[in-house]
């Protein structure tokens, strides 16, 4: 049943959950900063695409090919290449050392090894690269952590995998990337919702 609802419905739910004017801010701010070889994480159906500033080449990846079908329209408007990549994080195709920036959207939160993928994204960064990220993750609150955990048993099975529980700055530390900059918030009129955004390095 599970493989059906992720095959076929889950898809159509991203793109709708995703589709709303209010994440474009967000987007811009994260989205805008990556520069030269791009590889976006859990890049989906696209929403990212009009954020990009100064972009080479965008390595798109993302296991759902259903989901990405919902992109097309959105490729043909962008001025740069833009290559599929089927895997999922945690094996990423790409050479060490290729890629200038990682970009990840609320993607984190869903991949199912998220320090082994971590790990991906560090080897593939060129020396210096950097990784821009906006995450959903623990909320310090002891009692909105606890719901959170709660919670994220159950509506992981109908969301993606999305934890809404993971401590975003310890698993980005704990890969070696270098936190450069992070701002941890709560997410405005969704009280099990916590943002982490910022800038990791590798050096």
């Amino acid at each position: 049943m599970f493989k059906l609802y992720n095959k076929y419905i889950l898809p159509r739910l991203l793109d709708r959950g995703m589709r709303p004017a209010e994440f474009n801010e967000t987007r811009t701010e994260v989205v805008k900063q990556a520069r030269g070889a791009v590889l976006e994480i859990g890049f989906g159906s696209g929403y990212n695409l009009p954020f990009y500033k100064d972009v080479s080449k965008l390595y798109a990846l993302d296991p759902s090919a259903e989901l990405f079908a919902y992109a097309k329209d959105r490729i043909s408007s962008v001025s740069f290449p833009v290559e599929y990549l089927q895997n999922s994080a945690e094996n990423i195709p790409l050479e060490d050392n290729s890629i200038d920036a990682v970009v990840s959207t609320w993607s984190l939160c869903s991949i199912p090894d998220l320090s082994r993928a971590l790990q991906e994204i560090k080897r593939v960064l060129k020396p210096d690269g950097k990784f821009y990220f906006i995450e959903h993750g623990q909320s310090p609150k002891r009692i909105n952590s606890m719901v959170q955990k709660f919670f994220t048993q159950v509506s992981r099975h109908f969301t993606g995998n999305c934890h809404l529980d993971r401590k975003m700055d310890d698993f980005i530390a704990d890969s070696g990337l270098i936190i450069e900059s992070i701002e941890m918030l709560p997410e405005e009129g969704r009280p099990l919702m916590f943002s982490y955004q910022g800038v990791a390095l590798k050096k």
